[in-house]
């Protein structure tokens, strides 16, 4: 196992429990603050499609957030992980939506769900950065969506999603790590230029 992944495996030990506390002691306040900060930042086109993310395990719910922009006419999208190694596929969600369980026990919207490509992607995280660099799960598929979408030439802002209380020192990272442009906490939204 190399360094940085070896550095990754122990600041996601830690980190998964800082993040519990911090859920623990202020999510749901936590979350409207951060969806206040986020459409201070962003005045939502009819039609814009967001995407979001079914929060598990102590991450910051963006479920706030997404109710604001849906009453705003954004089309909401949620992750679905087509397999292994793969870039996750985004599928249109409504609160009517019909939802299936993913082998990761996380709810996604099923078949009848259209794929949708989002413009704006919420991604939920462990640790962050200053530099904009994020931690996840480990398995890579945010990080080779990302990079799928970027490399399609189309725009598309990613926005780390989290507490203040995730920000560290540094995340380890390698060429396979792909970059934040945004990062909305409860106190603010930061730009990583």
């Amino acid at each position: 196992m190399s360094t940085v992944n070896e550095a990754k495996k122990a600041l996601r030990r830690e980190m998964t429990a800082r993040r519990s506390q911090l859920h623990d002691i202020g999510g749901l306040t936590a979350a409207r603050a951060a969806s206040g900060h986020f459409r201070s930042w962003w005045r939502p086109e009819a039609g814009q499609v967001v995407s979001g993310y079914w929060a598990v395990r102590g991450e910051l719910d963006p479920a706030p957030l997404l109710g604001d922009l849906r009453m705003s006419a954004c089309r909401i999208a949620l992750p679905v992980v087509v397999g292994p190694e793969m870039p996750l596929e985004f599928r249109h969600w409504t609160p009517d939506s019909a939802m299936v369980t993913s082998g990761f026990g996380i709810a996604e919207p099923g078949l009848e769900n259209p794929p949708l490509r989002p413009d704006i992607a919420l991604v939920p995280l462990l640790a962050f950065d200053a530099s904009g660099y994020r931690l996840g799960y480990g398995a890579g598929h945010y990080d080779r969506t990302l990079r799928q979408l970027r490399d399609d030439g189309l725009p598309v802002v990613a926005v780390g999603f989290g507490f203040a209380g995730q920000e560290v020192a540094a995340v380890p990272h390698d060429g396979y790590d792909e970059r934040l442009d945004l990062m909305v906490t409860e106190n603010e939204v930061r730009s990583f230029d």
